[in-house]
């Protein structure tokens, strides 16, 4: 969802697992444990959560907000959405190309869904780890945090991605609902259709998240190298802070994103294709889930007022 930027090093993921095998074998675990004491109660008893206010400058018309109420999530780690399916074990490799700097780069970016959750507005969300490659070099890393509602609709409720430049944190910039006033969004509904109005995916006001997207065809059979996929649907995301830019990208059920592309004058001119979506290994998932769970120690320690406020992953 997010427009990427290059950051990271295997290096750096490794020291992480270490780092967090030696925390939790010392039983230290301070800066998680104070934050879970502090917040158990307020995320317990968070159940909804008011709609936010768009800027002044900003055309209220450009998106909505769906209500948000913990209560109607009765069964939110079985995401089984059509178009997005995240179910334990799954991945998808987009991989193509990207501009950075008027520079063409090859791209890659993986997704996998550990067997990882996350309570966040009394939610038990699925955490997604997130790797993106630039020249086959790891350039991010990221774990988001999904739920699907009794309706079937997939909800966004925030992420915490790092961002490094030789092999040197440069920026993280986190989001979760609930905190610093963002406020989660739809991922995919239920049953998308052109007719539904532009959505916002999330809202993180401190880090000017603000994508939005709206469902621009629906039905279509899209063929790419990997295969042709009927009843897919094509859907734009953009954001406020990009006036005139949009990714386009393209969902098959069963599968999820098959296709990336984009519109307007975006600098990065991102082009993807799926070249995978067959589950991992259970030996893979448990390493997946290490690094998701290395990267929220940095998370707690990087980013410990917004972060912090957060449960640790389970």
């Amino acid at each position: 969802m997010n427009f990427r930027r290059p950051f990271t090093s295997l290096l750096i993921w490794a020291g992480l697992v270490v780092l967090l095998s030696a925390t939790v074998a010392c039983g230290s675990g301070d800066t998680t444990e104070a934050a879970v004491d502090e917040q158990t109660e307020e995320s317990s008893a968070s159940e909804s959560l008011e709609r936010p206010t768009l800027p002044e400058d900003t055309d209220p018309d450009i998106a909505m907000f769906e209500d948000f109420e913990a209560a109607t999530f009765s069964n939110p780690t079985v995401i089984d959405n059509a178009y997005l399916p995240y179910l334990p074990g799954n991945r998808i490799v987009l991989s193509g190309t990207t501009v950075e700097d008027g520079e063409e780069f090859s791209h890659q970016i993986r997704y996998i869904v550990t067997d990882l959750t996350k309570e966040i507005l009394g939610v038990q969300t699925v955490v997604v780890w997130i790797e993106d490659y630039s020249d086959d070099e790891l350039v991010e890393a990221e774990i988001a945090f999904f739920a699907q509602d009794d309706a079937g609709n997939v909800w966004f409720f925030g992420e915490h991605p790092e961002e490094y430049e030789d092999e040197e944190l440069i920026d993280a910039p986190t989001w979760i609902a609930g905190v610093d006033g963002a406020y989660p969004g739809i991922a995919m509904y239920a049953d998308p259709k052109p007719d539904v109005p532009a959505y916002f995916q999330g809202w993180g006001p401190a880090v000017e998240w603000s994508d939005f997207a709206i469902v621009e065809a629906a039905g279509e059979e899209i063929c790419i190298e990997l295969g042709c996929f009927p009843d897919s649907i094509t859907i734009a995301e953009s954001s406020i802070e990009e006036e005139g830019i949009a990714q386009v990208k393209s969902y098959a059920p069963g599968v999820g994103n098959i296709e990336v592309g984009f519109r307007g004058d975006d600098a990065t001119q991102e082009q993807l294709e799926v070249i995978d979506h067959s589950p991992v290994s259970t030996e893979e998932l448990a390493s997946f889930g290490a690094l998701a769970k290395a990267l929220e120690a940095s998370a707690f320690a990087v980013n410990p007022d917004t972060y912090g406020e957060t449960m640790p992953i389970e």
